[in-house]
């Protein structure tokens, strides 16, 4: 909690630890006194006022609130916690100074335990509201690391006069400016030391102006390595001068530049510490003895330890034996595709991208795991009971699409023969609505049965819900 919110919060007759969301004082008309019935997705509180339902931003269940209506629409109205007068006993003070201002995290203000049990119901609300569907077996919710968990992100940069300068940050809540961030409790806390330096750095360049994004990945390939990249999104080339900018503050704080001047084709290294060419970027996972090196912009999870934790779950459930053939569908670099070749027989990992799978392949021959593995690709959004059919036979399916889900793919098994079906089938999913949509698919036209189904939290203090489900095909 910042220093200014504290006596602000006291002299209201509140809790600071109750008050992380104190504001000017709004307009009298706008205020509402409410009691707090549930929480929705985004971590808002639910109440109703006058017959509507109204969604107040910084209020937890059970708690009575004063709050200011903020956008009112025709069947809710929005508002913004002003003062708590009962507060829910899972309130706790935010960590960080800019909590309720950065849109980051939404979920500062509820108890971590708190925040993976809200995560667990809405992963069963959405099976059984979208897919009227109830897992036989809820399993236990995961957590990992609560601070200093993100490996990647991408930071916002804003040359802003009024405000003394470049900010670089997250964008605002519910807004589209930069937050003004001096620090982060939520990444690695060499990457939040790092946010004032970068201030400075894009300032003194001819092209700050030109830098809107810096993208931030950070991993190592030995245990205790960190390595940070920084990926400079530019829209016209550097200076000369702006180089050497660049390669000194490689060399003072021990990262790796890279500059991207169009898509993400075009990124490309540009500096290290010791203005060697190379990166070091990549992770372990240790049970398997796995190293997947990555690129700052290749899609990884954010989380590295619970990274582990979500492989070591998902092989467990899907249970590979030594004469199976597996297939690992949105296989990317191989996140799941190498530790399941060290379990299987045979492997074939589909993948959109071409410079995916090629680096995927790449990734296989340093863990000395190409022979039993295949690796193609494919568009997975479009493939059809056909193309299903002529991969031939599997004896287990691991599935970990992006947010859009695995529809495609889940009505191709819906559809495909008895005989012809894996024996179990592990469902990793960034979005519970799709997830949903996709068991209902499996399930009900399909007969498949859902198994098992349970939360992660990947991305604790934000609404984001990382879940796991197993299906097995029907008797």
């Amino acid at each position: 909690m910042s220093a200014e919110r504290a006596p602000a919060a006291a002299a209201a007759g509140v809790d600071p630890a109750a008050a992380p969301y104190q504001r000017p004082a709004p307009d009298p008309s706008s205020l509402m006194r409410l009691t707090i019935d549930s929480i929705d997705l985004e971590a808002n509180g639910v109440a109703r006022h006058d017959g509507k339902v109204v969604f107040v931003r910084g209020a937890l269940p059970g708690e009575t609130v004063i709050a200011a209506r903020v956008r009112r629409k025709p069947k809710f109205d929005v508002a913004e916690t002003v003062q708590v007068l009962r507060a829910s006993s899972q309130r706790v003070t935010p960590r960080c100074p800019h909590f309720g201002t950065c849109g980051g995290c939404s979920m500062q203000h509820l108890d971590p335990a708190a925040q993976l049990a809200i995560k667990q119901r809405v992963l069963e609300d959405q099976l059984w509201h979208l897919a009227r569907l109830r897992p036989s077996t809820v399993l236990r919710a995961v957590a990992g690391p609560s601070w200093g968990y993100r490996h990647r992100a991408r930071l916002s940069v804003r040359h802003v006069a009024k405000k003394g300068g470049v900010l670089v940050g997250f964008h605002e809540r519910q807004s589209s400016y930069v937050a003004d961030m001096r620090e982060c409790h939520v990444l690695p806390a060499a990457v939040s030391a790092l946010l004032v330096p970068l201030r400075g750095l894009v300032a003194a360049m001819t092209i700050r102006d030109r830098l809107p994004q810096i993208e931030v990945a950070v991993g190592g390939m030995t245990p205790g390595e960190a390595v940070i990249a920084l990926v400079f999104r530019v829209l016209e080339p550097p200076t000369a001068e702006d180089r050497a900018l660049f390669a000194d503050f490689a060399r003072r704080h021990g990262v790796e530049c890279w500059l991207q001047p169009k898509g993400p084709d075009t990124v490309h290294w540009l500096c290290g510490p010791a203005g060697i060419e190379g990166s070091r970027l990549g992770y372990r996972l240790a049970e398997f003895d796995v190293s997947v090196p990555f690129r700052p912009t290749d899609f990884t999870q954010v989380n590295h330890a619970l990274n582990e934790t979500l492989v070591h779950r998902a092989l467990s459930l899907l249970a590979p034996q030594p004469g199976d053939r597996v297939a690992d569908l949105f296989c990317g670099l191989g996140n799941f595709t190498l530790p399941l070749a060290r379990r299987s027989r045979e492997v074939v990992g589909i993948e959109g991208s071409a410079a995916l799978v090629a680096r995927a392949m790449d990734n296989a021959r340093l863990n000395h795991l190409d022979a039993g593995l295949s690796l193609r690709v494919a568009n997975l959004f479009e493939i059809t009971p056909a193309d299903w059919h002529a991969l031939g036979r599997f004896d287990r399916v691991l599935v970990d699409p992006p947010r859009e889900g695995a529809l495609a793919i889940a009505q191709a098994l819906a559809a495909s023969e008895h005989a012809q079906r894996p024996r179990r089938l592990v469902y990793v999913s960034c979005n519970p609505a799709t997830l949903a949509r996709d068991a209902a698919v499996l399930v009900h036209e399909g007969s498949w049965t859902l198994e098992a189904a349970g939360a992660l939290n990947m991305f604790p203090h934000t609404s984001h819900v990382e879940s796991i489900a197993v299906f097995e095909p029907g008797r």
